[in-house]
């Protein structure tokens, strides 16, 4: 007989076991209600579109609109503003360049003691325009970089990069303006007496102006003109025309510069051109085939600026066109050594 107790099973054997679940519940939404939900913690961080959400009601300004930020507009550079500061810069440039001239007539420089004999004298004419390009470049450097809030080479879009990379058909481009001078020749030749053709006494004289014709004449030539003088016409034209139809501005390239019509690029192209003529029409005595041999060389050179959107490529189309020139002339002349041949 076994003296255990008999143990009787516990309540919770008894209890049903809980039927299993074949199939998921469906998720019961809350009730709708017409309070707006609380809005989450991390939102009541964010600002209000409103500045003045905060403000007592009697501090809050009366003309909200004057008081928001203003939207900074995008500026075209370089435009006619900077083109007045480069045109009072190179008034500076032209006073030190006088003053550097006297200054070397004063310690009879060259040999040259008036100054009748400084204007005939190839130092003294290259000088002097050298040092007028030179200190208004350095003014350039000193004043436009603050304006622009950015490099001076790169508000001019320079992009010497892209000048190499096309660099095949920009002497292309200049070669073609070198047959262009030949043809201008044989069709429609200049006076043999110019201002040009005097400064070409001496062979040390053609040499300094060979130097002074493919380095500093074109680069110095080319941020006037195509620097700031073409894309300054371009802009005016776009806004004018903008204001006259009622339309919005073109907006900036990805890279910040400006996008012109074509109509203001031809317009702006062509003024440029017939102001570089003109600035060079004393040196070829005002004759009519060298004025439209410059005119159709500047138009060339506006095709380079504006088509590659680089400085640098009408620079360098420049200098491989005057290199050009004087390469015939060195042809002709056996090396600037029989000068009376030209």
């Amino acid at each position: 007989m076994n003296s255990l107790p008999e143990q009787e099973p516990s309540e919770a054997a008894n209890l049903p076991l809980p039927e299993e679940k074949t199939a998921r519940e469906p998720l019961l939404l809350e009730p709708w209600t017409t309070e707006p939900a609380a809005p989450p913690v991390e939102d009541e961080a964010r600002p209000s579109a409103d500045p003045y959400s905060n403000w007592a009601a009697e501090e809050r300004p009366l003309f909200r609109e004057f008081y928001r930020p203003a939207v900074a507009a995008q500026e075209r550079i370089p435009n006619f503003g900077h083109l007045s500061i480069l045109g009072v810069l190179a008034l500076c440039g032209f006073v030190g360049a006088g003053v550097l001239t006297r200054a070397a007539l004063h310690f009879h420089l060259f040999g040259v003691k008036t100054l009748e004999q400084a204007v005939n004298d190839i130092h003294y004419t290259l000088g002097s325009e050298g040092a007028f390009y030179l200190l208004t470049f350095l003014c350039c450097l000193l004043v436009f970089p603050p304006v622009w809030r950015q490099g001076f080479f790169a508000g001019l879009h320079w992009r010497g990069a892209t000048a190499l990379h096309l660099s095949g058909k920009l002497m292309s481009a200049a070669a073609f303006c070198f047959v262009l001078a030949l043809v201008n020749g044989l069709l429609m030749p200049g006076p043999s007496d110019t201002p040009i053709d005097e400064m070409f006494r001496t062979p040390g004289a053609a040499w300094l102006l060979l130097a002074f014709g493919v380095t500093m004449a074109p680069f110095f030539e080319e941020l006037a003109f195509r620097g700031f003088l073409l894309p300054a016409l371009c802009t005016a034209w776009d806004w004018a025309a903008g204001r006259a139809a009622n339309e919005p501005a073109r907006p900036l390239d990805e890279n910040g510069h400006p996008q012109w019509s074509p109509a203001a690029m031809c317009l702006a192209s062509a003024v440029t051109s017939v102001v570089f003529a003109l600035m060079h029409a004393d040196q070829t005595g005002y004759s009519l085939g060298p004025f439209l041999l410059l005119l159709c060389v500047s138009l060339v050179l506006c095709w380079a600026r504006l088509s590659t959107r680089s400085l640098a490529a009408s620079v360098l189309v420049h200098a491989c066109y005057n290199f050009m020139l004087f390469s015939l002339m060195l042809l002709g002349t056996s090396g600037f050594k029989h000068l009376e041949k030209m």
